[in-house]
């Protein structure tokens, strides 16, 4: 469990592809993340460098992403930082810095978004109906609020 965890903040810069691979649903982007800094001099806010991120997410996350991120979104990109290089005849030829995202989000300190829950494929599939929400305001080890409870969701 020694992994690199990052958060990093920046825009959407490729519209998400994505893939239903026999391991299930996986998307990939590439995020863009500048840093910002005041100029002291001129009194304003200057672009500095620009880190490019390959963002890769799998299963639900995946299928939620190609269904909510656009390029130019502002995002927050929660995940496991993977840096690989190439070496070709002694040289190094490329280096590629990727996330693993456990978490993609809207930056809402740069706009709004609507939240929607998805149903789960197994609730769906099944037309099971989902869990009562439980009695918060029943005081925990009050064991006739949980009989009534249990005999008003049967």
């Amino acid at each position: 469990m020694n992994e690199t965890m990052i958060c990093a903040v920046g825009n959407v810069a490729t519209q998400p592809v994505y893939r239903e691979l026999t391991t299930g649903a996986s998307v990939r982007f590439r995020l863009a993340a500048t840093a910002r800094y005041l100029d002291r001099e001129k009194n304003e806010w200057t672009d500095g460098h620009t880190n490019f991120f390959t963002v890769w997410a799998n299963r639900q996350l995946a299928t939620n992403v190609s269904g909510s991120i656009n390029v130019g979104d502002p995002v927050v990109v929660q995940g496991r930082l993977k840096v690989r290089s190439e070496v070709r005849e002694g040289q190094p030829s490329w280096t590629s810095a990727d996330i693993d995202a456990v978490a993609i989000g809207h930056d809402l300190a740069r706009g709004t978004s609507a939240f929607r829950r998805t149903q789960r494929a197994e609730n769906a599939a099944a037309g099971t109906p989902a869990q009562p929400e439980p009695a918060w305001e029943t005081p925990p080890g009050d064991d006739t609020a949980d009989r009534r409870e249990a005999v008003a969701v049967t």
